[in-house]
């Protein structure tokens, strides 16, 4: 079986990949002090928790925090005595062309979006992260990654914004009743949130706008499905595409 490893700024996500389906999606916070040892111990808790037995034989990691990717390599080297998939390592191919700048670094994040959202909905795609950061990648014709933009998380967004100025509270992110807020948390709520909406949705045209052609408008992460609600921003939504994404490069990789 495979485990999938997506390891972002604020969260690490742990998947079984059995060949059909997953078997189980669990989730830890990223930090870079935590041991081989460690992730061990947390990982086969909660299988055993949940009666989950799984023989892992191979493991792939996306990480856009390189301190953590060590500590993985020694985790799965030392228990299930496998040398582990990197992506954006030059051992780990990718079944789509990158075509940027020379010298630029693409985040393994995006690239494996790019590759899950070309194999589940083929090109001309625009593929939106609501991670830490949001972000918007574009997917060619033909699969390639050709750039994309970058734009603060909504989560850091407010979190500047309380930190920035002290009258002002720290809210959670929720579509408010009305744009007009008649109190703080309101109103903020519904700059945070219109503002996203506007921001996705102009982003959005200039992409199309730029590339002369119809795109496909893909959203994921963990804050997706709220700007979905009332919205007609997405075409799609994928809560598990950077998994199926590292399991489409894993078998790639397998069968060269």
């Amino acid at each position: 079986m495979l485990l999938a490893i997506d390891c972002g700024n604020t969260n690490t996500v742990f998947s079984i990949w059995d060949g059909e389906r997953f078997l189980c999606t669990l989730r830890t916070s990223t930090e870079h002090q935590r041991t081989a040892d460690q992730y061990f111990v947390w990982f086969s808790t909660l299988l055993n928790h949940y009666g989950i037995r799984a023989q892992i034989t191979d493991v792939i990691i996306s990480s856009t925090v390189p301190r953590v990717v060590f500590n993985l390599r020694v985790f799965a080297d030392r228990y299930f005595n496998c040398r582990p998939l990197v992506v954006g390592k030059p051992e780990c191919r990718l079944p789509v062309d990158v075509r940027v700048d020379a010298g630029t670094q693409v985040g393994p994040d995006r690239l494996v979006n790019t590759v899950a959202g070309f194999d589940l909905h083929g090109g001309d795609l625009i593929i939106v992260d609501f991670g830490t950061a949001t972000t918007f990648d574009v997917v060619d014709t033909d699969g390639a990654y050709i750039g994309g933009v970058i734009a603060p998380g909504v989560n850091l967004s407010l979190q500047a914004l309380h930190e920035a100025a002290a009258a002002l509270p720290h809210v959670d992110v929720t579509k408010p009743d009305k744009v007009i807020g008649t109190n703080t948390v309101a109103c903020m709520q519904s700059g945070v949130f219109w503002g996203y909406v506007g921001l996705v949705n102009g982003i959005c045209e200039q992409i199309t706008a730029e590339r002369g052609r119809a795109m496909t408008v893909i959203a994921t992460g963990g804050l997706a499905p709220l700007f979905q609600q009332g919205t007609d921003l997405f075409d799609r939504f994928e809560d598990e595409l950077t998994m199926h994404g590292l399991t489409v490069i894993h078998a790639y990789n397998k069968e060269g």
